[in-house]
């Protein structure tokens, strides 16, 4: 499998460089450790919105991702979730990368636009919680309709826990909020806005107790068993269990490919976005230089730097004329 860039990490700056890319005739493959693109605006926080992306006033991040997939789906990059990148190797002027799945692909070039690496949720710590998992029990939230009327509980003390109880309270018939600790984590106000919907029956706050056991009816729950801190259980029962535990970033294997890493983020020529390696760059969070903003909307710019200079090295320092999007009629046909 042959491709001129690949690109690892599919959050919204991988995505919108592979739109960079095609602009320049770079066709592309991304790899990302989760199993669907968006990064963590997919799998933390979908229904949040973002207020400083340029021409938006405010957009959910699940918006921002699709639009951004819409925009790039026109030059075609193939995707290649659930798997994260072993190995990289390079030969002359080409590399080969091995995904945790046995693929194979060759590039021209590399970008990495990992954020803070791949990705992988903390899972709730109990055996039988693998047969529930996409089916009743969840991580991340995709679609709010399939709680709409149903009993939902909640575990976990932080942002993610308290605005799902917040934004699930007006769809689901029950939700419950269960936090091993009585103080959360999450910000004030929306704590002040848990409270309040528990005044109204809406919500109801369980603390300090840990869900301890999962029963259900194949890979339906049917109810969670709680254990408080003196060692009491209860039974509850619900339909659904969301658990926002964080996820696990680690740049494991991307430390076993010599690039220069200092406190978890690569160096780079803020010029070109290269690293310390030859044809390797890095944009988005995981890229760093002196002043260095991580944000959105400089990673954006970020993509187009390195594409750029990635298009020299794809078209054997061809002379490329720059052009203006608006010039670009017969590309955007």
């Amino acid at each position: 499998m042959h491709t001129d860039i690949i690109i690892v990490g599919a959050g919204p700056v991988g995505i919108f460089t592979a739109f960079q890319a095609g602009m320049l005739g770079m066709k592309t493959h991304i790899i990302d450790s989760l199993p669907s693109v968006g990064g963590q605006c997919t799998a933390l926080y979908p229904e949040k919105f973002i207020y400083d992306i340029p021409g938006y006033k405010q957009i959910t991040a699940a918006s921002l991702i699709s639009n951004l997939v819409d925009q790039a789906d026109r030059f075609s990059p193939t995707y290649h979730t659930g798997q994260f990148v072993t190995h990289l190797e390079k030969a002359d002027d080409s590399f080969t990368v091995k995904t945790s799945k046995g693929l194979e692909i060759q590039s021209k070039a590399v970008i990495i636009a990992a954020g803070a690496g791949a990705f992988d949720y903390n899972k709730i710590p109990i055996d039988s919680s693998e047969i529930y998992e996409g089916k009743s029990l969840f991580y991340s939230v995709q679609d709010v309709e399939l709680f709409r009327n149903k009993t939902v509980a909640i575990a976990g003390g932080g942002d993610s826990a308290a605005d799902w109880g917040v934004i699930l309270a007006d769809i689901a018939k029950q939700v419950y909020v269960i936090h091993r600790r009585s103080k959360f984590r999450c910000l004030d106000s929306t704590f002040t806005q848990l409270r309040n919907l528990e005044n109204t029956g809406k919500v109801r706050i369980v603390t300090p107790c840990q869900i301890t056991d999962i029963e259900g009816i194949g890979t339906q729950i049917t109810r969670i068993e709680l254990t408080t801190l003196s060692g009491e259980s209860m039974m509850l029962e619900t339909d659904y269990l969301l658990a926002f535990f964080g996820l696990k970033p680690s740049l494991n294997h991307l430390e076993n490919w010599s690039l220069d890493i200092i406190n978890h983020s690569i160096k780079v020529d803020p010029i070109s976005c290269s690293t310390n390696i030859d044809g390797v760059y890095a944009v988005g969070d995981v890229a760093s230089y002196e002043s260095k903003l991580k944000l959105i909307l400089c990673g954006f710019s970020e993509s187009a730097i390195a594409c750029h200079h990635i298009h020299k090295r794809v078209s054997c320092n061809r002379a490329y004329n720059f052009q203006y999007s608006t010039s670009m009629t017969e590309v955007f046909k």
